[in-house]
């Protein structure tokens, strides 16, 4: 069993609040439960896929949940978006003030968020859970497996099922895309257009590395620019992709309202796409380490804890850093290069305007202590 990044951060909380994790379907919440287990704790285990599980926390009051877990060191609950007004029953079970761990996953944060937001507020702990990454894959092998694995990686992703079935890794990335990418999305509140979903997702794939502009996507699929917006949101709620602002600060030519779109995963980039060519037949191949990096970066600072902000940079004229981090005050900058030797300065306008800000080129020699 591969040990998660995020098992470690969970076990080390001392802190009596309800962990909530959410994350997409399929990338190991279900078996993270497993692994948060100790052998001599007494478990109370709900799975709320099944009915009768959901029946225990619907509709209860303080006393009955009070008595559902009493005496239980530890209380899981799986799935907790299928649970009518789990919101409420989380808030009742952390004015409860008991001493048992309750941990809760999710596999969206649209249902789960909505119910949650208001009535628990102040009671949760929430962690993000993302599909493997390379520093946790190195952890079970090798940085020099995953060294040698890395274009594998960068065409293929890092989904726990494709990871642990390399051979079977097309087929399955293409269920995932088909079959659980949407399913959270048409289950909230009536989306009724798939199809736009779809052709949207394609062409933000298309768009992998680039500013992107909903006026464009607009006219591309004939919709209104809202639409493409408040589609885009579910899919970043969902966990199928994910947005950096433009950084803006001292520079009047500075894009200030820019966005570029990531995939949380690059194997599901490319079901999207129907393309897993290998790289030396490909042409956005610096596309796809560009969203490596940045979505490992996305991994680490989560399950490091910290607060970073990130962004990309660009001006009218063209002159642009792949991201931007801020934090504590400092500017820490990064460009992606796939190919070794290329090597990138800092712009002029950029090192002018933030004189203390740091520059790195990230190639793959020397990305380990990046992600």
């Amino acid at each position: 069993m591969i040990q998660r990044l995020l098992t470690d951060v969970l076990k080390a909380s001392s802190l009596q609040k309800i962990y909530v994790i959410l994350g997409p379907r399929q990338v190991g919440k279900t078996t993270m439960l497993e692994q948060l287990k100790q052998p001599n704790d007494s478990i109370l285990m709900m799975d709320c896929d099944n009915y009768d599980d959901r029946l225990l926390l619907e509709d209860k009051t303080k006393t009955e949940l009070n008595n559902l877990i009493d005496g239980y060191d530890v209380v899981m609950i799986d799935e907790a978006q299928k649970v009518t007004n789990i919101g409420l029953s989380l808030k009742m079970l952390g004015d409860l003030k008991s001493s048992a761990r309750i941990y809760v996953t999710g596999s969206s944060s649209l249902q789960l968020t909505d119910e949650i937001s208001e009535p628990a507020t102040g009671r949760l702990l929430e962690y993000k859970m993302y599909p493997m990454s390379l520093t946790e894959m190195a952890q079970h092998t090798s940085k020099k497996e995953e060294q040698r694995l890395l274009q594998v990686r960068m065409i293929y992703g890092l989904y726990p099922e494709v990871v642990t079935n390399p051979k079977d890794a097309r087929q399955l990335l293409l269920t995932i895309a088909n079959n659980y990418l949407y399913k959270d999305i048409l289950e909230y509140k009536g989306i009724k257009k798939p199809e736009l979903l779809r052709k949207l997702l394609v062409a933000l794939a298309l768009q992998l590395g680039n500013e992107v502009s909903y006026n464009e996507l607009s006219n591309m699929l004939g919709v209104d620019k809202e639409t493409v917006e408040n589609y885009i949101d579910l899919l970043e709620k969902c966990f199928v992709v994910f947005r950096l602002n433009s950084y803006s600060g001292n520079l009047r030519n500075e894009i200030k309202k820019g966005k570029k779109v990531y995939f949380y995963d690059n194997g599901i980039r490319n079901a999207i796409i129907s393309n897993f060519a290998p790289l030396e037949s490909r042409n956005d191949t610096g596309a796809l380490w560009e969203n490596l990096m940045v979505s490992e970066r996305m991994k680490h600072n989560e399950y490091t804890g910290s607060y970073a902000q990130m962004f990309f940079w660009r001006t009218q004229k063209q002159k642009e850093i792949d991201l931007v981090e801020w934090k504590d005050g400092m500017l820490d900058t990064f460009e992606f290069k796939w190919k070794e030797g290329k090597t990138s300065r800092m712009p002029k306008d950029f090192a002018s305007a933030y004189p203390n800000s740091t520059f790195k080129t990230i190639t793959p020699s020397n990305f380990w202590e990046f992600v």
